[in-house]
């Protein structure tokens, strides 16, 4: 058996070894991203930028899920093969919208889909396009940020909930604030819950919220929908929104 002084020396030997090649290491680490000008967060955002690109182009890229203030982040620029079209989806808070973006973009069934706080975001890859669709809250706080939105849009999603008789004429005023705004912005009203019993119809909705009044020039159209799993087969579907949205978006 070695000496206790020898295993001692051995001992602190191999770790001045293991510390000297350790520094070694650390240098030629540093040398090296100095030497590239890359740093950890650079590499992390080319990765991302990476998987994005390489990521298959399905009928949808997916929701997003709702962002905690009004300003979300800028939409990645459109594939070269794609041409890019926003689609804001507007509407006093708990008519629907949410629930009307994850049934265009998915026909999974959701038992509940939480309120939007702030933004929320969904892509489509479909006909050559890549749509972007953005909702942004309906609370009163968030309305003022509203028309901030629409100079990016390609058409305007207003979804009503046709229960709530409360509120229609809030609904009517914010509207009608918005098509002042862009008077030539193509129009998409929602008459959204018709599942219910006790909902107002489309045509009803037409005179509560004075679409009759808007100008000839914009393309106007009010649609009765249902956003529900269970509704996905029935003449409230959502899926009918899709293919209007889709429609319009594809014109020159």
């Amino acid at each position: 058996m070695a000496p206790p002084g020898a295993l001692r020396d051995l001992t602190l030997a191999l770790g001045a070894a293991v510390a000297a090649l350790g520094s070694l290491l650390f240098i030629a680490w540093k040398i090296y991203f100095r030497g590239t000008g890359t740093d950890w967060g650079g590499w992390w955002e080319r990765e991302l930028r990476e998987l994005r690109d390489r990521a298959p182009a399905g009928d949808a890229h997916g929701a997003a899920g709702p962002g905690t203030g009004p300003h979300p982040a800028p939409h990645p620029p459109a594939s070269p093969q794609l041409d890019w079209r926003q689609v804001l989806v507007l509407g006093l808070d708990g008519a629907g919208k949410s629930s009307v973006l994850h049934y265009i973009c998915s026909q999974t069934a959701r038992e509940h889909i939480a309120p939007t706080r702030g933004f929320n975001s969904a892509q489509l890859c479909v006909e050559g396009l890549e749509v972007d669709l953005l909702e942004v809250g309906g609370s009163q706080n968030l309305r003022a940020y509203w028309p901030h939105y629409l100079s990016q849009a390609h058409v305007l999603v207003f979804v009503v909930d046709s229960v709530d008789r409360s509120r229609l004429l809030t609904a009517r005023q914010e509207l009608h604030a918005l098509l002042a705004a862009e008077p030539r912005l193509p129009l998409v009203v929602l008459a959204n819950k018709q599942d219910k019993s006790n909902a107002l119809s489309a045509a009803e909705l037409r005179e509560e919220l004075a679409l009759h009044t808007l100008s000839g020039q914009r393309e106007l159209f009010l649609l009765p929908t249902s956003a529900t799993w269970a509704s996905l087969s029935t003449a409230t579907s959502v899926l009918h929104v899709k293919s209007l949205l889709v429609t319009l978006l594809s014109q020159p």
